[in-house]
């Protein structure tokens, strides 16, 4: 990433918490995601699992402060901040020092966060639109992860092989994620029968069988992309392929949707429909069917009682399923249509509603 480029949207985001979104009090940013979104893609995380990572940014109207440890703050200095971030270093041996800092950073001011502790306050409702709506940069930087993560998924199913375990398909998986600089956030692997039994099948020593899925959640300057794809050993029974045709016809319904203005209720409703319409009624409350993303795997997930619009800039992923079959993958909104964020031009694919969707890759 251009270092200048990276500085200048990390100030533009600084400049709209001090001016626009949250005036007259002091913004502290715990969460992996949002350090990733004010550093314009820089990453505290160092637990993969975690929440939180190993700095804080705190956002005042004088300074924009990271606070970590000793261990940490060469590196975040050299690899992950841009310019414009005072870092303020702490002994790791001491971590109650960061409370007392902060306070004395926030000089009295109100103070509101992701992860608000004893007399905080919750991040107001327009930051937390700000996050979901991309940037220029971060539009680019998505459609780098975007590729990558599918370029790794090309590459681990048109080299798995039957007798694979799920377990080695998902090593596979984080491997050739890793290798492109990608974090493995979550990685589901099935063969022929844990697919049909389980729609988040955490790998095990099965052996794939006659297919298999892979689910990538893949983590990049601090942005998901998710994808799902499927391999085949040998040919489909027609149950098989009318299933996988089923759930492409049922993500072409929220894809339709997915447009400045709508609604995450009212794709969701669509989506019951679809599931019903199709003779699978019960289906939409057997899995969740994905939603908004970014910074977040899921940054808001379709719903009845969802509030959230879609707008142009964000992101979406929608994985309708059934047993055996789902679809997946990540999509930026813009004012003139979807762009397949997540789209190997190497993997087959078949025109869904004028868009082109993934088909098994027989191997």
């Amino acid at each position: 990433m251009n270092d200048a480029i990276r500085a200048a949207e990390a100030a533009e985001k600084v400049r709209l918490i001090r001016e626009t979104l949250c005036p007259d009090m002091a913004v502290r940013l715990k969460g992996i995601d949002w350090f990733a979104w004010i550093t314009a893609g820089g990453s505290n995380e160092v637990l993969l699992a975690a929440e939180t990572g190993i700095a804080e940014v705190l956002i005042t109207p004088e300074g924009a402060f990271v606070v970590t440890n000793e261990i940490e703050a060469q590196r975040l200095a050299d690899e992950q901040l841009p310019d414009g971030f005072e870092l303020r270093v702490l002994p790791w041996a001491y971590p109650s020092q960061i409370e007392v800092l902060l306070r004395e950073l926030a000089h009295g001011l109100p103070v509101c966060s992701d992860r608000p502790d004893e007399g905080e306050h919750e991040l107001p409702a327009p930051l937390l639109a700000a996050k979901r709506v991309l940037t220029p940069g971060e539009i680019q930087r998505y459609r780098s992860v975007g590729l990558l993560a599918t370029q790794a998924m090309t590459e681990v199913l048109t080299q798995a092989q039957p007798q694979w375990s799920e377990r080695e398909l998902a090593g596979a998986g984080a491997r050739a994620l890793l290798s492109r600089g990608l974090a493995p956030a979550l990685i589901l692997a099935a063969g022929e029968r844990r697919g049909k039994l389980y729609r988040h099948p955490l790998p095990n020593d099965e052996p794939l069988g006659r297919n298999a899925m892979l689910v990538f959640c893949a983590r990049g300057f601090g942005l998901y992309a998710n994808l799902t794809r499927f391999v085949a050993f040998g040919p489909l029974t027609e149950e098989e392929q009318e299933r996988h045709r089923l759930v492409r016809e049922i993500e072409a319904r929220a894809l339709s949707l997915s447009r400045p203005s709508e609604q995450l209720h009212e794709i969701y409703r669509e989506l019951s429909y679809a599931y019903a319409g199709f003779g699978f009624g019960e289906a939409i409350h057997e899995h969740h069917q994905g939603g908004i993303t970014g910074y977040l795997s899921r940054e808001a997930i379709a719903g009845p009682e969802s509030q959230e619009v879609l707008q142009a800039g964000m992101a979406v992923a929608w994985n309708p399923s059934l047993p055996g079959a789902k679809i997946e993958d990540t999509f930026l909104i813009t004012d003139t249509g979807l762009l397949n964020l997540t789209l190997d031009p190497v993997w087959p694919t078949t025109p869904v509603a004028g868009l082109e969707r993934p088909l098994i890759w027989q191997g």
